[in-house]
């Protein structure tokens, strides 16, 4: 089934958690520190940074009060603007799908709290995979009928994953950033770009190596983690390149936002064209599941019909997958 991207949006937070903020947190971490070990200068926060730099975030209930932003709010405003670039209004999304790592409802579905603040009267559902959960709601639309689904439907992917951080640990706290990302499809309305190839794969027997308990804190097997990504990130890489065949378009890589040194890693080995790699972890940090999607729509602009982009993400579960964005009309 062929899936068109009709528009895409992002958001985030205004609070910004540079290198020098976390210097002066001193949890024994500099600015040079951590561009050497992951390659990020700053993340977005729903945090005060007072609160923050006065409690370093020591009960993550607390968080919860203190944020600026809910994540349905962040999945709301990441979702008007894709509404907003793909030209429909709310009233004609037939069906919204909404996921992450850590959302603040759970019953019911966040999507349905999403769907009533923008006033979208239609079945809403969470399908979250983690990191992979955009990808994972792709894959889930692929394999339906198209006719068993509406003309228009709404994917959100929203983190506030600093609610989640001990800033007391270095390890965690150089790494996550919060955002949202949405997109709005169809499987009857051409758009501006097609899903050439959807594909989701896990290995739940690794299930305990990225979790983040209900009311707990963020916690990984961080080198197990890092391999894995790069392996996995190299093995879809290279299912795209041959499920697209031996095309001349260019093909642009964007890829789970994990840090700055995985993704260049990951780059050299597969010999991809820095010119042809995209990432925002420099400036936003670790996003989760907004984290790819979130790139892909701050250069939307960019995208032209000679376009092909590699969605590659991976995340806990231990969870992999990718899509094959081919753009087919300007901006």
């Amino acid at each position: 089934m062929t899936l068109h991207l009709h528009g895409v949006g992002h958001f985030h937070p205004e609070n910004e958690i540079s290198n020098r903020f976390l210097e002066e947190l001193g949890i024994g971490t500099t600015d040079s520190w951590i561009l050497e070990r992951v390659g990020i200068r700053s993340r977005r926060t729903v945090l005060p940074l007072d609160y923050i730099r006065e409690t370093r975030n020591r009960d993550v209930r607390a968080a919860a009060e203190a944020a600026l932003y809910d994540t349905a709010e962040l999945g709301r405003r990441a979702a008007l603007r894709a509404l907003e670039r793909a030209g429909v209004g709310p009233e004609r999304i037939g069906l919204v799908l909404s996921g992450g790592c850590a959302s603040d409802i759970t019953c019911p579905a966040e999507a349905a709290e999403i769907a009533r603040r923008l006033g979208i009267q239609a079945p809403a559902i969470d399908v979250s995979s983690a990191c992979t959960s955009f990808l994972a709601q792709i894959r889930l639309l692929s394999m339906m009928r198209p006719e068993a689904l509406p003309p228009f439907v709404l994917l959100v992917a929203q983190e506030a994953l600093t609610r989640t951080v001990n800033y007391a640990d270095r390890a965690t706290a150089v790494l996550f950033g919060d955002a949202a990302a949405a997109a709005v499809v169809s499987t009857r309305e051409p758009g501006r770009a097609r899903v050439l190839h959807a594909a989701l794969d896990s290995d739940p027997s690794a299930a305990d190596k990225v979790q983040i308990r209900r009311l707990g804190y963020f916690g990984q097997d961080g080198r197990a983690v890092q391999m894995f990504a790069i392996r996995k990130t190299l093995a879809e890489w290279q299912r795209l390149c041959e499920a697209r065949g031996d095309e001349e378009r260019p093909l642009h890589l964007v890829g789970h936002q994990a840090n700055l040194r995985v993704l260049q890693t990951t780059c050299q080995r597969a010999g991809i064209d820095p010119l042809r790699h995209h990432s925002n972890v420099e400036l936003y940090g670790n996003t989760g599941a907004p984290s790819a999607l979130s790139v892909v729509s701050q250069e939307w602009e960019k995208w032209g019909p000679e376009d092909d982009v590699a969605l590659v993400g991976v995340g806990s579960g231990l969870s992999w997958g990718s899509c094959l964005l081919r753009f087919e009309a300007p901006a």
